[in-house]
């Protein structure tokens, strides 16, 4: 593409999709575009021969003078055509983030920082915790911090104020940083796809309370953090990303703690830059994430 047709282009959109796998989808998506000037800049698909699936996302450049109701719409005609799920994702919106978070600071302090450092492409728009010790730190990075505690009204009183803010805010992920509190299956069906949650385990092993003195107990060589979509099971929701660290019988539980945080934050944070970047795909309990 020379560069005058690239200063004309300003406008990016994903297109993720996925439908029952047939030829002719990679063909008909890319003609599309090309029938209404667009360019495309980035371009993955994966068909899963076990349920005969297929699944795309496509990055794309469109004019200034594109519609994009308009492209919405022909998306909608194809759709009809082949039988797709899909979205269409302005790259000009950032995703707003509600992070939640009880006492441990790290994976919020390591979010708040890839932000500000541009490394995550995310508006961090508000922190919620059941305590007040992080908001010092919040408020050191210019972001409203709401102290939500489990009050008499009980977690159900607590969970209708967290929904409170994230619609005071429109935020469309919410990011749960080490938040030590159950949420309700209520909660999780109000928000589908919308929560991701760091679990300090490589799940699906060594669930529930302590779980780095659960593997130290069993001798493990390989630590590890998983980050899933919350769902109303427990610590089953797909998973995105994990992330592992070796260790040895030198490492005491408190060591495997202090390895434990690394690890939480990597995971986190590429989940939550792959889910900003409409980079994952739901496949049932599965993913697909398109890196």
């Amino acid at each position: 593409m020379t560069e005058a047709a690239r200063d004309e282009i300003v406008n990016e959109y994903v297109l993720t999709l996925s439908c029952p796998d047939r030829p002719g989808i990679v063909a008909a998506v890319s003609g599309l575009l090309a029938e209404r000037g667009c360019n495309i800049v980035e371009s993955q698909q994966f068909g899963e021969r076990e349920s005969a699936t297929f699944f795309m996302r496509v990055q794309f450049a469109a004019p200034d003078a594109s519609d994009p109701d308009g492209l919405r719409g022909a998306f909608a005609s194809l759709a009809a055509d082949l039988g797709l799920r899909w979205r269409l994702h302005d790259l000009a919106s950032r995703p707003r983030v509600l992070i939640m978070v009880s006492k441990g600071g790290h994976c919020l302090n390591d979010l708040l920082y890839r932000q500000r450092s541009g490394l995550l492409d995310i508006d961090v728009v508000a922190v919620a915790s059941n305590h007040p010790d992080l908001r010092p730190l919040t408020q050191s990075y210019g972001i409203d911090y709401h102290h939500l505690p489990v009050g008499p009204g009980g977690r159900q009183a607590q969970e209708a104020e967290i929904l409170t803010l994230v619609e005071h805010y429109g935020a469309d992920l919410v990011v749960l940083a080490r938040y030590m509190q159950i949420l309700s299956d209520d909660f999780c069906a109000k928000l589908p796809g919308m929560i991701i949650n760091i679990h300090h385990s490589f799940l699906p092993s060594f669930k529930g309370a302590r779980p780095y003195h659960q593997a130290h107990a069993r001798g493990v060589k390989v630590i590890g953090a998983t980050a899933h979509y919350v769902t109303a099971d427990l610590d089953e929701g797909p998973i995105i990303e994990q992330e592992v660290a070796r260790v040895d019988h030198t490492h005491s539980p408190e060591e495997m703690v202090a390895v434990g945080r690394d690890v939480e934050c990597l995971a986190l944070a590429r989940a939550v830059r792959w889910h900003a970047e409409h980079r994952v795909l739901l496949n049932g309990d599965r993913t697909v994430v398109f890196r």
